[in-house]
């Protein structure tokens, strides 16, 4: 068997994604931690910022992670004022989440701290890059099952 070039594997979409999405994660966390919340916290209120209340169970399954996860989130988020949970009236074992005023501004601020993170990462890139690199992450993201991937959303700075 040869040897593996190094420069061939670190040329793969596959290694510079997962290298890239690993510094992005970081970044991101660092990035919101002043505001009291990690990144699942953001992606949880995310979720819910469709208007629609959702089950616990509801939002594990759109988020991927186990139940208890979501519990541990909300917990954190209702102590922040950020949701709210409201016993399900059809089913009253089943908890309700939604987004408070306080969660709305929250989220707002996660966005705003964003946006300015996409800004820096892209600094380099001409307008039409940074469009197509949305749209194809966009793509990719569909592709991978995400919820919630137009591929269009977000300002093109």
């Amino acid at each position: 068997m040869d040897d593996v070039n190094a420069s061939e594997l670190t040329g793969t979409l596959a290694f510079r994604l997962g290298i890239l999405g690993s510094l992005v994660s970081a970044r991101f966390a660092d990035a919101v931690e002043p505001l009291g919340v990690k990144p699942k916290h953001v992606g949880l209120m995310a979720v819910l910022s469709t208007g629609t209340p959702a089950s616990q169970q509801e939002i594990a399954r759109t988020m991927g992670v186990m139940p208890s996860l979501v519990v541990g989130l909300a917990d954190q988020l209702e102590a922040l004022g950020a949701i709210e949970r409201v016993r399900d009236p059809d089913d009253r074992r089943r908890q309700k989440l939604s987004l408070t005023d306080t969660g709305r501004a929250l989220l707002d601020t996660c966005l705003a701290v964003t946006n300015a993170l996409d800004a820096d990462l892209t600094a380099s890139l001409g307008a039409p890059d940074r469009d197509a690199l949305r749209r194809i992450l966009g793509t990719l993201a569909r592709e991978a099952g995400l919820p919630g991937q137009s591929g269009t959303e977000g300002p093109s700075h």
